[in-house]
């Protein structure tokens, strides 16, 4: 089998697992929805009391915003002042950092940038850092991680470039990550 054979069906391989993760999170995330919320709050979702952003130092990053669980916040280039990642298959990977209605978010002090709140579609609450709408990023896999940065994709027919969110409010200028050809991103994990 030659290598181009090889490299091709690896290809296709991760493309197929990531599809099979997305359409698996949102079945997870559909059928979490109908159980009891008590006790519990949303991995993006700010709790009403407190800080809803953090800024943390993570892998080479500095001054990193993250939200309440330690994860790292995104924001897209597409995004300013209106929301646009609104698909299903967006939201699959990218999760809106969502407050409770009238709920005014809050950050630390070095936060340069203005902290604001923007109706989604779904109408939710979402976080804003000077207009645009902040995300934690599903491949992460914990705490302190940014896979998300420089990450490209295409939901909806709009192409998102995403970077970590900074308390500088400065997009960084980590190298992008493979282009994207479909929904699905052009996410490895």
């Amino acid at each position: 089998m030659s290598t181009t054979t090889t490299f091709r069906r690896r290809w296709w391989l991760r493309r197929a697992t990531l599809a099979a993760a997305a359409v698996g999170m949102l079945i997870v995330a559909g059928c979490s929805s109908t159980g009891s919320s008590a006790g519990r709050q949303p991995s993006g979702t700010a709790g009403t009391s407190g800080t809803t952003l953090t800024v943390r130092d993570a892998s080479g990053h500095n001054g990193v915003l993250t939200n309440a669980d330690g994860r790292t916040l995104y924001d897209s280039d597409q995004e300013d002042g209106t929301v646009l990642c609104k698909s299903s298959g967006c939201l699959a990977i990218w999760t809106p950092l969502t407050v409770s209605a009238g709920t005014r978010p809050t950050g630390p002090a070095e936060l340069t940038g203005k902290l604001t709140t923007m109706k989604r579609p779904d109408g939710k609450t979402q976080v804003a850092l000077d207009g645009k709408p902040l995300y934690t990023f599903s491949f992460d896999p914990g705490a302190g991680q940014v896979d998300g940065d420089g990450q490209t994709d295409t939901f909806d027919g709009t192409n998102f470039t995403w970077h970590v969110a900074t308390a500088a409010g400065a997009a960084s200028a980590a190298a992008p990550a493979a282009p994207a050809s479909s929904g699905t991103g052009g996410y490895y994990p």
